[in-house]
């Protein structure tokens, strides 16, 4: 064999290799293209957004606020007889009830440590 089929080959397989380069290019950027066209359609299929004056507005009185409150457990009813059974409906709906004293307890420097902090704890 002469080096012109070498050459020839070696060309080729080239000319090959870039053709498949760009068919391949060419295929990704189709997909991409179809993928675009797609979500365009199922965004043009969605409910349209709401107007400015469909949006939510605060109440008149203002904004709400959190409302901070001490709780103290609520004990379940005890039956009137051992032989009765607690229904459903006289259970209350929560576990926990507001309490009497709606102070907040505060910690004062010098008067209480706290376990494992290394301090040397009630002075």
């Amino acid at each position: 064999m002469s080096t012109a089929t070498f050459e020839l080959a070696a060309t080729s397989s080239d000319v090959l290799n870039v053709v498949g380069a760009f068919l391949g290019g060419l295929f990704i950027a189709g997909a991409l293209v179809w993928a675009v066209s797609l979500g365009m359609k199922v965004r043009d299929e969605e409910l349209p957004r709401p107007n400015p004056d469909e949006q939510p507005r605060l109440p008149e009185t203002g904004a709400v606020h959190e409302i901070r409150e001490i709780r103290e457990p609520d004990d379940v009813p005890v039956a009137a007889d051992e032989t009765e059974r607690l229904m459903p409906y006289q259970l209350h709906h929560s576990g926990s009830k507001r309490g009497k004293d709606q102070h907040r307890r505060r910690w004062l420097p010098g008067s209480s440590g706290s376990f494992g902090s290394g301090g040397i704890g009630h002075t």
